[in-house]
C-alpha cells in the first residue's frame, strides 16, 4: 500500500462515517490496516485524506489498539 493509496482509504472511510463518526472511522483505519502502515509518514496520509496533520495521533492510537482488538462488523475487514 503507497501513502496514495493509504489516503484515499481514510478519506473513504471517513465521508462515510456517521454523525459523530469520524474519529472513530480513523481509529478504525489505523486499526484495519496497522501492519501497511508501519513505517509510513501519517502526517502525509492524513494530509493526503483531506485532514488537518494532527490527526496522524487518531491513526497512530488505532494501530496501537490493533493488536487488541478484532473488527467483527462486515465491510470494516
Amino acid at each position: 500500500m503507497t501513502i496514495e493509496e493509504a489516503a484515499k482509504a481514510l478519506q473513504r472511510m471517513c465521508a462515510t462515517a456517521e454523525k459523530g463518526e469520524k474519529v472513530v472511522q480513523i481509529h478504525l483505519f489505523g486499526i484495519k490496516y496497522a501492519d501497511q502502515l508501519d513505517g509510513m509518514s501519517l502526517p502525509d496520509i492524513a494530509v493526503g485524506a483531506g485532514l488537518g496533520e494532527s490527526f496522524k495521533t487518531e491513526i497512530r492510537k488505532g494501530m496501537k489498539l490493533a493488536k487488541y482488538v478484532e473488527l467483527k462488523r462486515r465491510g470494516l475487514l
